[in-house]
């Protein structure tokens, strides 16, 4: 699972950290996790009107094709490289989380629908599952209804500026929500 180091522990020792575990799984659970000041420009940006939002067709490999399963995302770094314009925005999280090398960090928005829709249990970087030990954090933009649940039943509801850290083999699924216009969060995927 996820070890912190003596830095990032000294870097996090005024954030609310709470472990959550069922069965095999363990989540990292950090509120708060980044200031307000720091949060509040992400959460600007994120939602303005010039951030750019890529429509994808699908939210996971391998599901079902129906009217729900489509998704806006916005990548900021993948091939180890950024590919977005926006990467320094991230800063302050990426300070935090302190990685050793960045895999993959991509924002995921999905609109809201009449009754929650998961759409299904995956990894976020399925070529890595079986050999390499990497870690996922989720960060959550704003608060609704939606969550993200994983393969043993822990549910973790999405609360703004709430990070999840677990172990990049964890199957997880997101979901939809019903009370607000959309579910935003941003994903980290690093060694």
């Amino acid at each position: 699972m996820y070890h912190l180091t003596k830095n990032q522990k000294i870097a996090k020792m005024n954030l609310n950290i709470e472990l959550v575990m069922n069965n095999s799984s363990q989540i990292e659970l950090i509120d708060n996790f980044l200031s307000e000041e720091n949060f509040g420009e992400l959460q600007r940006i994120i939602f303005g009107s010039y951030f750019p939002w890529y429509y994808n067709s699908g939210v996971v490999y391998d599901t079902e094709s129906d009217l729900n399963n489509y998704q806006f995302t916005h990548c900021f770094y993948t091939n180890y490289s950024s590919h977005s314009d926006f990467f320094k925005i991230l800063n302050p999280v990426i300070k935090i989380i302190n990685p050793n090398s960045l895999i993959r960090i991509k924002a995921n928005l999905l609109t809201k629908t009449d009754a929650h829709i998961e759409h299904g249990f995956h990894v976020d970087i399925p070529y890595l599952k079986e050999h390499h030990q990497s870690t996922t954090a989720i960060l959550y933009m704003n608060t609704n209804n939606g969550y993200t649940k994983f393969e043993d039943g822990t549910k973790i509801d999405s609360v703004e500026n709430r990070l999840i850290v677990f172990d990049s083999r964890i199957m997880h699924t997101g979901s939809t929500c019903t009370d607000q216009k959309t579910r935003v969060v941003i994903n980290f995927n690093y060694f």
